[in-house]
């Protein structure tokens, strides 16, 4: 018989609908509040925590649905967002920094869809709410970094070469300027430099005629930079999104200098901005104490020292040579200090910072040696009026500013080693950023957030349901149109229809891909062009009716003819998005994505299901019309 499956057809379908209907059903059970407890650094939590923690969310008489432990750590399910606040900073008190805690939205699909790997497709940030940072790289900084190393090693291979010297300064155009004592020697100097500093290029208007000779950052050396500056930022605000405990981050670059960062149920936005935007590290500095301070705050400052402040005000001369950086650090952990009650971290060095501490401790015991904490903040610039000041395109021009403080100077009472603790922080809530930034790695360069975008879970619920409404609504009017225009077949596109929805659902959830609302937009345009094709094939039926083949005979012919038709405008249309998924960004990659998948999808149900649902109610019988 022309319309009749056989059965390898029907194997097909059954091997997509079936899975694809079970994978699309964790979708509709929506999301609880939850908590997501990790430990830190990777460590793996035991059932002794789980019962830990049971107990204290237990004592704090909040109403919860589960506590349990997963791979990903220890995940609590609350009922109301007053419990969800209550439990997070119960926990934070009594669990201190052994765990990283964060506000969450869980599913609430049952276990048994998860044990098979069936998972809700994720909601974008337009869909779920949290917020959207938009960060610039300071270049220059890294530039200006560079040029004071390579001051230090010029000096140092001068030195060697037994080439004195004047001086090695930078200039302020981002030069560096070499005097010699003998000029004569000038050649020798830039032979060296030639040799030993592939990445300086020296000037050769300064070379002539010259006592002195200048050099420069090569274009080559400035780019690496740059590439390294964003690449390691990129890994450090990874690693910073990781402790925030975050569960589908977006970190993207873009351009030559900026970073993308989504955080999607994010409810604690102001943290998440405090944690990725700052630039913090600390030095290690020796007291200068043989010098007089009442003299430095005259003006009259030694040579080799610098004076700082500390918190409270107070003035403190420390010596310029930094003992060792937050480059150093490997672990950082805040906690309450036992004796006096009093925040500290304690910081864990690598083998160079170890060596260091043991040698520069043990040297100058009995004398005392500050932490000083460096910040750069950004901040927008302000006329005397106190206005924000504005370029000539209307963006208000922002400055940056280093913040440089001490946290304490105690003295050195024994021998340093690989750990020690750092009191003088103002609060547990400092201690705990604090050591978060430093555990997390250092940013290569500062970066400044020069736009910031929040959506609310609100505005998020309200952009679900406007979006999923157009979806309901369009949907509705094609399966009335359809069924009324072509009766018995508009049945049939009608179910193939809400299949080919339940199959995109389906795919994204599979592959975790992220929905948002362009991608919304694209499942709409996706269930116009599903029924487009039905009503090429159904008026090609129509088509062989009047030219007086018989029934069997035009749905056969119907689809036959149709099918090439059907496949080169999906196939065009496919391209389109796939061009669209690989040149686009942020939004128009959400609507690619569904849109390449719903071309499949209905390409599938629009010619296999439909032809099967007509194979079923019309194949192996004789028929002298059709409901068409």
């Amino acid at each position: 018989m022309r319309n009749h499956y056989p059965w390898w057809k029907w194997l097909i379908i059954a091997v997509v609908v079936i899975p694809g209907l079970f994978y699309a059903l964790p979708n509709l059970f929506g999301d609880d509040l939850g908590i997501q407890i990790r430990g830190t650094r990777g460590a793996t939590l035991t059932s002794s925590d789980l019962a830990q923690i049971k107990s204290l969310v237990d004592s704090s008489g909040s109403l919860y649905r589960s506590i349990r432990k997963d791979d990903r750590g220890i995940s609590i399910r609350l009922t109301t967002p007053d419990d969800q606040l209550k439990v997070r900073d119960l926990l934070e008190q009594e669990l201190g920094n052994r765990y990283t805690i964060a506000l969450t939205l869980l599913p609430a699909a049952p276990d048994i869809f998860a044990s098979v790997g069936a998972k809700p497709m994720y909601l974008g940030l337009d869909l779920r709410g949290g917020v959207h940072f938009l960060m610039e790289v300071d270049m220059n900084s890294v530039a200006r970094r560079a040029q004071e190393r390579y001051v230090a090693d010029i000096r140092a291979a001068l030195r060697k070469e037994k080439l004195r010297y004047k001086e090695v300064h930078n200039r302020p155009d981002g030069a560096i300027e070499i005097w010699l004592r003998d000029a004569s020697r000038l050649p020798e100097a830039q032979k060296l430099i030639q040799r030993e500093f592939s990445g300086l290029a020296i000037d050769s208007s300064q070379v002539q005629g010259e006592q002195h000779l200048t050099v420069r950052l090569s274009e080559s050396e400035v780019d690496d930079l740059s590439e390294f500056a964003l690449t390691q930022n990129i890994t450090a605000l990874r690693n910073r999104i990781d402790e925030l405990g975050v569960a589908e981050p977006v970190v993207q670059r873009q351009g030559d200098r900026r970073i993308v960062i989504q955080l999607p149920g994010v409810q604690d936005t102001a943290r998440a901005k405090r944690i990725l935007g700052r630039t913090a590290t600390l030095e290690m500095m020796l007291v200068d104490e043989e010098h007089s301070l009442e003299a430095a705050q005259n003006g009259k400052t030694p040579p080799g020292s610098r004076l700082y402040k500390m918190r409270d005000g107070r003035s403190i001369l420390l010596k310029k040579r930094v003992i060792y950086s937050g480059e150093n650090i490997v672990d950082a952990a805040a906690s309450i200090d036992t004796q006096n009650g009093g925040p500290i971290v304690s910081i864990s060095l690598d083998a160079v910072g170890s060596r260091i501490n043991q040698r520069i401790t043990g040297d100058n015991i009995g004398k005392r040696m500050a932490v000083v904490y460096i910040e750069i903040r950004s901040r927008a610039k302000v006329n005397a009026d106190g206005q924000a000041v504005t370029d000539q395109q209307g963006r208000v021009v922002r400055v940056k500013e280093r913040i440089e403080e001490v946290i304490t100077a105690p003295v050195i009472r024994d021998q340093l080693g690989k750990r020690f603790q750092i009191e003088g922080l103002d609060s547990v809530t400092e201690a705990r950023d604090l050591a978060l930034m430093l555990r997390a790695g250092s940013l290569a360069a500062p970066v400044e957030i020069i736009e910031e975008r929040t959506v609310g879970p609100s505005l998020g619920r309200a952009n679900i349901d406007q979006g999923f409404l157009s979806v309901i609504i369009g949907f509705v009017l094609v399966l009335v149109f359809m069924l009324l225009y072509y009766r018995a077949f508009g049945l049939f596109a009608n179910t193939a229809l809400g299949l080919n929805l339940v199959l995109i659902v389906a795919v994204l959830s599979m592959f975790q891909a992220t929905l948002t609302l362009p991608g919304v937009a694209g499942i709409v345009l996706t269930v116009g062009m599903a029924v487009d094709a039905n009503v090429l094939i159904f008026e090609r039926i129509r088509e062989e009716l009047r030219n007086g083949n018989t029934p069997q005979a035009s749905i056969h012919l119907g689809y036959d003819r149709a099918l090439s038709t059907i496949v080169d405008a999906n196939i065009t249309t496919l391209i389109a998005a796939i061009v669209l998924f690989n040149f686009g960004t942020g939004p128009i990659k959400g609507f690619a994505v569904t849109l390449s998948i719903g071309i499949l999808t209905s390409m599938f149900t629009a010619i296999f299901v439909t032809r099967g649902l007509a194979n079923l109610m019309y194949g192996r019988k004789r028929v002298k019309s059709l409901a068409i």
